[in-house]
């Protein structure tokens, strides 16, 4: 057992959980068995490992004593408002490739990223897809049931790997509807999301290709606090709605001027200043309204 993924339970009666086989199998006795079940230990060890499998009870409680509440939106909250909406919440992992949610399909759950990135994509009929929303830790997953829409337009895909916090639609709801504080900033960051898709939709139209990945790339190193990350050719070509022999010649002009290093995918921002002043000036303008 090497990765740790988000624990799966559920409720099957006052002080008793149900606990995946996956955690259950380093259990060796009866009475830790027991003991797990009745919420007596807060994780279990893999001594093979030597990883700690932390329940998500556990997790939430050392969310409340961080130094840092990594989502912006939820870091925007009173510590009242915070602590109860964090018993709804639950960790998990988002893995690169991972898919949300389709277009079309019922929102079942949303999710406050504070690691990685969801890229949300317009699917065409003939199969075409653009981004035309990116999320990371500044904000949220799940926006349309924050205006009384149950399906989502667009294919959540995780973009880049971390993890994040998730809750139900069902519970999402009742939390707007008792925290005004949690309501005004989730209706703050929809008109931020609302603003930047129009000035997306105009760079897009105006806006050089190479302009236009010097501002993505910077946005992404941004959102994932880091001038490294993984990008493949197809996901830049339906990031900036071009063919990907665009993105080549693209990233191949900001390479040779020494501003990033790009090699399978692999991307090193190697001159942050440079490679802003080869981005047009919306990247300030989504960067300000993020903020």
């Amino acid at each position: 057992m090497n990765a740790a993924r988000p624990l799966r339970e559920t409720p099957r009666a006052a002080g008793e959980r149900v606990l995946n086989g996956r955690l259950l199998r380093l259990v060796k006795s009866g009475a830790e068995r027991r003991a797990l079940e009745s919420g007596q230990v807060d994780a279990v060890l893999d001594r093979a490992t030597g990883t700690a499998f932390l329940l998500p009870d556990a997790r939430r409680a050392l969310s409340l004593v961080r130094a840092e509440i990594v989502n912006s939106l939820l870091a925007a909250l009173p510590g009242e408002d915070y602590r109860s909406l964090l018993r709804e919440l639950e960790p998990v992992a988002l893995r690169a490739g991972d898919v949300l949610y389709q277009a079309g399909e019922r929102i079942r759950h949303v999710y406050f990223p504070d690691g990685g990135q969801v890229s949300l994509l317009m699917v065409m009929a003939d199969r075409k897809v653009l981004e035309v929303g990116l999320v990371g830790r500044e904000g949220m997953v799940g926006i349309p049931l924050a205006l009384g829409i149950s399906t989502s337009p667009v294919r959540a895909l995780v973009q880049g790997a971390g993890s994040a916090f998730r809750m139900t639609a069902a519970s999402f709801g009742d939390a707007l509807a008792r925290s005004p504080p949690f309501q005004r900033e989730v209706h703050r960051y929809a008109y931020v999301k609302l603003v930047q898709a129009r000035q997306t939709a105009a760079c897009n139209r105006f806006h050089s290709v190479e302009a236009r990945l010097a501002r993505w790339l910077l946005l992404t190193c941004d959102r994932v606090r880091s001038d490294c990350f993984h990008l493949t050719h197809e996901l830049l070509a339906d990031t900036l709605g071009i063919r990907r022999v665009g993105v080549t010649n693209a990233a191949t002009a900001l390479q040779r001027r020494k501003l990033i290093s790009y090699s399978r995918g692999d991307i090193r921002i190697l001159d942050r200043i440079g490679l802003k002043a080869a981005s047009c000036a919306c990247y300030e303008i989504v960067r300000n309204l993020a903020s």
